[in-house]
């Protein structure tokens, strides 16, 4: 252990920019990045601007008033506000138009009684009152979610309705609120109509500036995140709850403002604005316009006016017609306007293709490796950090998932955490990191207790994790994903006035934590469009970002081509010798070879609590965990069922995603009973080669013949009951359901006599312990039992050609094993494609490979010279 640690602390930056031998640095810690904050020109506020002056002259050049050009205004200002909530912090609310209605008899009633003939009192007034409603009920609305927010928001809107409609000596009920007047400031006359467009295209501009600053600062930024995903902001720190609260509250005092400022242009204040059919009509204006942009709001309330005030000449039923578009929007243009803009002009100027984002990055073998990151290094130099389990336990209903569990990780120090799939290791990171509660014992960090507190407590004490299957914020950049977790642990992660691009140390924290993981090149691309291996790296990285005094790392390996496997490993080690590190991980050879310690668990109960050699020598961890090991297996003898009969047949294929050329003229065949293998690096484009097979994304050119019949064109469903089966990376089950019911939904439309017949007997004669699982939800499965669910799945019905993506990820030796010895048995019956980073299994298991290098066929051949010569693999594999 001690060596161990030596060996890691020898990365420890020196003076000078120097590291100490060992750290192979041989550049800077950091490249500087540049300010797109001072590069960012505020396009949307001089369109503002212009469409500010502009709609007066556009409005009375095609025959309306001044009038609807207010209205335009101030619907647009509500919209705007609205926006915030739906498109920016993913909050549907389906009567906001409330707050507008209550804005509106807020500053009708105080001018009425306070403030006759006034302004800024009302106005005043009106934002504060509805500030301090919405913070109450913001409070109790946002203790539900999803579907169930929004139907409080509806509830609320009709509540409204009927107040304002029937409390006739507070609103007037039926006859509303009259003898508004607006008032003489500085000499201007507010009842001059161009005087009063005036004053509200200022304050709608100020609205407009206010939200423009607040989206670009880091608690607009952490509202982006939440709408993407609540649970991995809530896991790098933000408390979530809050930050929607002052999304919630902003968002309804903006709407509210123009409730005040609608009541004073029309002079008068009724229930109208608070129907739910007007919070209905608002929320279309946004979703026409194009909700999640920041001006299509403004354009949809444009379109809004415009249409209403001609249709409504020829029809009384104008708002149907108004309904259908909106239906129609919703159908066929979920962007709104704003997306159609951008197809047309893509029709105009075409963007030219580029290669995956993987393939841009900067290979890990060519860039230096570089230091540590600044915070890694300050933590080291600090006291030290100890987590404690005691005694913790779980139950999910009559479920004993955990029982017991007590281990320690000291400081400085790689702990292994491993066990059977099934053992409750991922549940134990679960009750660590905030995720449940444990039912009974300990969580200790530095001697404080952390068990039971919410996630983001948690990672602001210093913990943070990486998970199981990757938890990103997909539809953000990749620098945006290690951005967002460098700034929440910062003291200005509630900033809502400065960009978050002006934060230069964010920056560089941001700079080194991308530099470190060796995701260089890919910055600018969406985590969600990045190969399953550099999700991997983006979901450590995420957790690495947060400035963590203990790492948590959930099968940080699993994914990973074998050369990055290689790196990310070193790179743990390097960060063990900084901080504590607890790693879950199958990779039983590299776990013995790097840990410090080792917690063995199995059915829920810790099995060994030692050293390496201690885990290593137990019996009983060989029986229920290792079984023979990958050598073993890969050395039995086997014998090939390939035959010369064609099934599938790849010529020149081409796979894009959007403008990125992912496959590119790819040609491969497949026999009857063989087992082909398809090899290469992460982003290489293998997944992305078995999706265009299955259809799922669809070939742009070439042929893909199956049984001499040209699969191009045909849907992923056509393709499934010609006999293509298909086990995705992840297993892709039907949660909450049954394993009876995954396996039914697999042959349901599959019973086609295309292919080979599998039946449950049939199946259950690969996988036996699936009989005993039947009527167990699939969900409540190891990670080993949901993984034969997914190939008994892809198996029901007739199949003939089956497609593997990664099935031996994350699963201990022993299941390894099972699952070989069935893919083994399959090749008799079956041709298969298979995927997988275990390069030893695949390789003994396949009769041919084909190895792919950023989407193109590198090599083929068969498979036996590269599992028996590993400089022949060293060399086609880039290992």
């Amino acid at each position: 252990m001690v060596a161990k640690k030596l060996a890691r602390e020898g990365s420890h930056p020196m003076p000078g920019g120097r590291t100490a031998p060992g750290a192979g640095a041989a550049g800077p810690l950091q490249r500087p990045v540049p300010d797109a904050a001072q590069r960012q020109f505020p396009w949307p506020l001089v369109i503002a601007t212009a469409g500010i002056l502009a709609l007066p002259f556009l409005f009375e050049g095609i025959g309306l008033t001044i009038t609807s050009a207010t209205d335009c205004l101030i619907f647009a200002i509500a919209a705007l506000g609205l926006n915030l909530l739906v498109g920016y912090t993913g909050l549907v609310s389906f009567g906001h138009g409330a707050w507008l209605g209550i804005g509106a008899y807020a500053a009708a009633l105080i001018q009425l009684n306070w403030a006759p003939k006034g302004l800024l009192l009302p106005v005043l007034g009106t934002v504060v009152l509805v500030t301090a409603m919405a913070v109450v009920l913001g409070f109790l609305f946002l203790r539900r979610r999803g579907v169930y927010f929004s139907l409080l928001t509806l509830a609320f809107t009709a509540m409204t309705y009927a107040v304002a409609f029937r409390w006739t000596a507070l609103t007037g009920g039926e006859s509303g609120l009259g003898g508004i007047e607006r008032p003489v400031i500085l000499g201007l006359d507010l009842n001059n109509r161009v005087a009063f467009y005036t004053l509200v295209g200022v304050l709608a501009f100020c609205v407009t500036a206010l939200l423009w600053t607040l989206i670009r600062s880091p608690l607009g930024r952490t509202l982006v995140a939440i709408r993407e995903n609540e649970q991995r902001s809530a896991f790098v720190g933000y408390a979530t709850r809050r930050y929607k609260l002052v999304a919630f509250v902003i968002s309804s005092a903006i709407t509210g403002f123009a409730g005040a400022l609608f009541v004073l242009h029309h002079r008068f204040a009724s229930a109208d604005p608070t129907s739910v059919s007007f919070s209905g009509e608002l929320l279309a204006m946004v979703v026409i316009g194009g909700m999640r942009t920041f001006l299509g709001p403004a354009l949809g309330v444009v379109f809004y006016v415009l249409f209403r005030e001609f249709l409504s000449m020829w029809t009384e039923n104008w708002l149907l017609y108004f309904g259908l578009l909106f239906v129609g929007f919703i159908l066929f243009s979920p962007t709104g306007l704003v997306g159609i803009g951008w197809r047309l002009l893509g029709l105009v100027r075409k963007e030219a293709t580029e290669e995956a984002a993987m393939a841009n990055r900067v290979s890990a073998r060519s860039a230096a490796p570089t230091a540590v990151p600044p915070f890694l290094a300050a933590a080291a130099a600090g006291a030290g950090t100890e987590l404690a389990c005691n005694g913790i336990a779980k139950n999910f209903g009559g479920i004993q998932a955990v029982g017991g569990v007590t281990f320690t990780v000291r400081n400085r120090s790689l702990h292994a955490l491993i066990g059977p799939n099934g053992a409750g290791k991922t549940t134990v990171f679960n009750l660590i990191s905030g995720m449940f509660p444990p039912n009974q014992g300990t969580v200790q960090l530095n001697g404080r207790t952390i068990a039971g507190l919410d996630p983001a407590r948690i990672c602001q004490a210093g913990l943070a994790r990486s998970f199981q299957i990757t938890n990103l914020f997909p539809d953000l950049s990749v620098e945006e994903n290690i951005r967002l977790s460098a700034q929440a642990r910062h003291a200005s992660r509630f900033n809502a006035w400065r960009s978050a691009d002006r934060f230069a140390d964010i920056n560089a924290e941001t700079r080194a934590v991308i530099d470190f993981m060796g995701l260089t090149g890919t910055e600018r691309a969406l985590a969600g469009s990045l190969s399953y291996g550099g999700q991997r790296l983006v979901d450590m990285g995420i957790a690495l970002a947060s400035k963590p005094s203990i790492l948590l790392l959930d099968e940080p390996l699993a994914g990973l081509a074998a050369a990055e496997r290689e790196r990310i490993s070193a790179l743990i080690q390097r960060i063990a010798g900084h901080i504590p590190v607890l790693i879950v991980e199958h990779d039983i050879d590299r776990v013995f070879g790097f840990a410090d310690a080792v917690t063995v668990m199995n059915q829920g109960r810790v099995l060994v609590d030692g050293t390496v050699e201690d885990a290593r020598s137990d019996p009983r961890v060989q029986e229920v965990y290792i079984g023979s090991g990958t050598s073993a297996i890969a050395a039995r003898p086997r014998e090939t069922a390939a035959t010369p009969e064609v099934v599938l047949s790849l010529d020149k294929l081409n796979v894009l995603y959007g403008k990125s050329h992912i496959i590119n003229d790819v040609s491969m065949d497949v026999h009857k009973g063989e087992i082909v293998a398809l090899l290469g690096r992460n982003g290489a484009g293998k997944s992305t080669l078995l999706k265009g097979i299955i259809g799922t994304a669809p070939p742009a050119s070439g042929s893909l013949r199956y049984e001499g019949r040209d699969l191009a064109g045909l849907s992923a469903p056509q393709i499934a009951r010609l006999g293509i089966g298909y086990v995705p990376q992840g297993r892709g089950l039907f949660a909450g359901m049954t394993v009876a019911e995954n396996l039914m939904l697999g042959r349901l439309k599959r019973r086609t006599g295309a292919g080979v017949h599998w039946d449950e007997e049939r199946i259950f004669d690969f996988f036996p312990r699936l009989r005993e699982r039947l009527n167990t939800p699939a969900d409540y499965l190891s990670g080993g039992e949901q993984q034969m669910v997914a190939v008994a799945r892809a198996l029901h019905g007739d199949v003939r050609v089956l497609l593997l993506d990664e099935p031996f990820e994350g699963l201990s030796p022993a299941v390894t094993e099972e699952l070989f010895t069935v893919f083994d048995r399959l090749r008799r019956e079956i041709s298969i494609i298979i995927v997988d980073h275990n390069l030893d299994l695949v390789l003994a298991l396949s009769d041919r490979t084909y190895a792919l290098e950023r989407g193109r066929v590198v090599h083929s051949g068969p498979s036996r010279p590269l599992l028996e010569d590993f400089d022949l693999r060293r060399k086609v594999l880039w290992l």
